[in-house]
């Protein structure tokens, strides 16, 4: 058995090659990583690691469990109406907590025997962040969709938010199904864009008026709730927050974080989410469509939200927000917002709340 001092012998003869590597280096392949959980695990290997992981540019968050104030899991995590608001408001006010758990045990770099981040479990997410003094771009995924569905439904939602909301469109259908090869349906070629009486009387239009209110309140939540870590970090240039589902994006970039730092946030009467402004809906629909990769879509709905102005011709805001629109999906979803935005506009009102 060798001793310690021909182990310690043994090490001088071979140097750890990956000390010869820059910092600037190292901190490349810390910004590729991203992920907090891979990087709470890189500042436990040594001093090094410890002193550079808080420098990253880049942050990426994956929430895998959510636990309410009383510590019990939250197991409902979607909104559906009605609603019960205290699970919902819980699971919004502490989804950034898994932020904590994989870097719990790490150590303060100047101060073996310390903890880099002390008694995580009592601490926000907003000081967890502060140990990252330098994140530029920040990705946030939740570990659910926030709007509840009929089973086979589709929905989906990207928003962009300044100091308040900006711009919202919302993807949906009431069914999704796979067709086999070369197959058509012959009625498709009767449509003839308007809506259907059908859409008035089945509870078409209800639906998709529940779709809509109900995608506003989960963006304008997890909106409110990022304001202290926006506040914290004036180096952010992108923040995006997502979910596991792919259900809902909610987007902010340069000029949106510079103005919501500028701009005083204000809440709605309940105090949990941001106010939302009187908006413009324009609602297009299909009953069917046919997309790329063998899919299909029934009751085919887009529906665009945007503030409202002065100016409430259709037409002429379309212009402005079809760049958000068409690029708002990828892929058979985004072929199917290509076919809707040509289709006859239905324009609704909705009071700010």
């Amino acid at each position: 058995m060798k001793s310690i001092s021909q182990i310690r012998a043994g090490r001088s003869r071979f140097p750890d090659q990956f000390d010869r590597l820059p910092d600037p280096l190292i901190l490349i392949i810390f910004n590729k990583l991203a992920d907090a959980r891979s990087l709470g695990r890189c500042a436990a290997v040594s001093r090094r690691f410890r002193s550079l992981v808080p420098l990253v540019d880049d942050v990426y968050v994956k929430i895998d469990r959510v636990v309410t104030v009383d510590g019990d899991s939250c197991r409902s995590l979607t909104l559906s109406f009605p609603r019960p608001r205290k699970c919902f408001s819980h699971f919004l006010k502490l989804m950034l907590f898994a932020i904590l758990r994989p870097i719990r045990n790490l150590h303060n770099p100047h101060c073996v025997g310390k903890r880099f981040l002390p008694q995580v479990s009592h601490r926000s997410p907003a000081q967890v962040l502060k140990n990252f003094g330098h994140v530029r771009r920040l990705r946030i995924e939740l570990p659910a969709g926030d709007v509840r569905t009929e089973d086979g439904a589709l929905l989906r939602w990207r928003a962009e938010f300044g100091s308040t909301l900006e711009s919202c469109v919302i993807l949906g259908g009431t069914r999704t199904e796979r067709l086999p090869p070369s197959s058509g349906r012959a009625g498709q070629a009767q449509d003839d864009g308007s809506m259907p009486e059908s859409f008035y009387t089945n509870g078409g239009l209800k639906l998709r008026v529940v779709w809509a209110i109900g995608t506003l309140i989960a963006a304008s939540t997890r909106h409110y709730l990022l304001q202290e870590i926006i506040e914290d970090h004036p180096t952010l240039e992108s923040l995006v927050l997502t979910d596991a589902d792919g259900q809902g994006t909610l987007s902010m970039g340069l000029e949106q974080l510079k103005e919501f730092r500028e701009k005083p946030l204000v809440a709605s009467a309940s105090s949990t989410r941001t106010h939302l402004p009187a908006s413009n809906m324009k609602l297009r629909y299909a009953p069917y469509l046919e997309l790329p990769e063998g899919m299909a879509m029934q009751g085919a709905t887009l529906v665009a939200i945007s503030p409202a102005t002065d100016d409430t011709d259709g037409n002429s805001s379309r212009e402005e927000c079809d760049p958000f629109i068409r690029g708002a999906f990828e892929g058979p979803l985004g072929a199917a917002v290509k076919s809707l935005v040509e289709r006859r506009i239905y324009l609704m009102e909705i009071n700010g709340f």
